[in-house]
């Protein structure tokens, strides 16, 4: 089925996105996450949940609401990167 495929490589993205991010400061976590989210797991994540809800009502139009879950989803992933982008560099307090 079509559907297992974009949830397969949705899982991929977010599981490549935990190890490049694992170990790294808050700003690099943000920036890699939003660049998965905008790229590995929005499109491919909204085109299966359409599909696998126009399978349950068996409608063909009832997929159509990918339509709606993807911009949501990209637009996060824009806002996590432009937070990551413009977020000031920490600094560790030595006492």
């Amino acid at each position: 089925m079509a559907f297992a495929v974009g949830y397969g490589i949705a899982f991929i993205g977010a599981l490549v996105a935990y190890q490049l991010s694992r170990g790294k400061s808050k700003k690099r976590k943000l920036i890699v996450w939003g660049i998965a989210l905008m790229v590995a797991i929005s499109p491919f994540l909204s085109f299966s949940v359409g599909l696998t809800y126009a399978f349950i009502v068996r409608d063909g139009w009832a997929a159509l609401i990918m339509w709606y879950l993807f911009p949501i989803g990209f637009i996060i992933g824009l806002i996590m990167l432009l937070v990551g982008i413009f977020k000031k560099k920490e600094i560790e307090k030595v006492m």
